[in-house]
């Protein structure tokens, strides 16, 4: 167990969100919890969420010691795109979901991750070897960083936050973007009636923004780049398909396609950092899947 303590030289700021700019590395659901749990105590007292803190007071939060998860190391295929001593990039293929959670604990990339480097992944997250610094949808493929330490993580983390991370997808929308280039800024937040679905809400949202280029232009679709400034939940497939032009495949937030997809043609094609110990700027890159690339042939080969 750690403490660590933050004298407040602010007022009337919220204590979820002053622990939000304070603990850079902690997720917003992680604070929660840490609040919900007594952890986040002023003059040992424990405050809840809402509370607004004061100029002069002194807020203590205890960091329990990382706990092991209770997720079995499975012998999964990784397409390793990059590996040193503290860090993967890993290709994640359509179908698999990142992190185990209710309906899937198993086939998951963290279940590679525990097999392939068992003892050498970040656990800054509050769970001991998770590695996890961002995701992407279970129906999505691509490129995904994987710290091997705290110290990665610590530091690709910020690059996360301070939107340094170059994050470029590519998607095969429905309908003709009429402008060949663009930036959609819109709030992102959670369905305020269905709850397994985002929106763009002005309501309990984060700023969202996007930057969009097109790269085709067929019959009924467009073939686009992403470019991701923020990175929200479901943010390129909201997005789009708020301005009419859905992800051909996305079962949740577009129309039935009719090329028999398992899921969406969005995939994380380029990711560029700098490097958490060298300070180089190190980039990669990953083509579409064959399933992706033979849809757009057809098309090509229809235009």
């Amino acid at each position: 167990m750690n403490q660590i303590i933050f004298d407040v030289n602010e007022n009337n700021i919220r204590i979820d969100k002053f622990l939000a700019s304070s603990l850079e590395d902690f997720t917003r659901s992680r604070i929660q919890k840490l609040i919900d749990e007594g952890c986040v105590t002023i003059n040992d007292r424990p405050v809840k969420a809402n509370y607004k803190v004061k100029s002069g007071e002194r807020v203590a939060v205890q960091i329990p010691d990382a706990a092991e998860i209770d997720v079995a190391a499975e012998e999964i295929p990784l397409d390793i795109v990059y590996e040193d001593d503290c860090m993967l990039v890993v290709n994640k293929p359509q179908g698999m979901v990142v992190h185990p959670a209710a309906g899937n604990y198993s086939g998951t990339l963290v279940n590679a991750l525990l097999s392939y480097c068992p003892d050498s992944l970040s656990g800054i997250n509050g769970e001991k070897r998770p590695g996890i610094l961002h995701r992407i949808d279970k129906d999505t493929s691509g490129l995904l960083l994987v710290a091997k330490n705290d110290i990665a993580h610590k530091s690709l983390s910020e690059q996360i936050k301070a939107h340094s991370l170059t994050r470029e997808y590519r998607a095969l929308v429905h309908g003709n973007i009429k402008e060949d280039e663009g930036t959609i800024n819109a709030p992102i937040g959670r369905h305020p009636v269905n709850r397994k679905k985002m929106a763009i809400t002005e309501k309990n949202s984060r700023e969202a923004i996007t930057h969009f280029k097109v790269l085709e232009r067929f019959p009924g679709f467009t073939y686009v780049s992403c470019r991701l400034e923020t990175g929200r939940t479901h943010q390129i497939r909201v997005h789009l398909s708020s301005r009419g032009h859905s992800i051909v495949g996305d079962k949740t937030y577009g129309v039935k396609d009719k090329f028999g997809l398992e899921g969406q043609l969005l995939h994380a094609c380029r990711v560029g950092f700098i490097h958490p110990i060298s300070g180089e700027y190190m980039e990669f890159m990953r083509d579409v899947p064959d399933y992706f690339e033979k849809v757009l042939l057809k098309l090509r080969r229809m235009a």
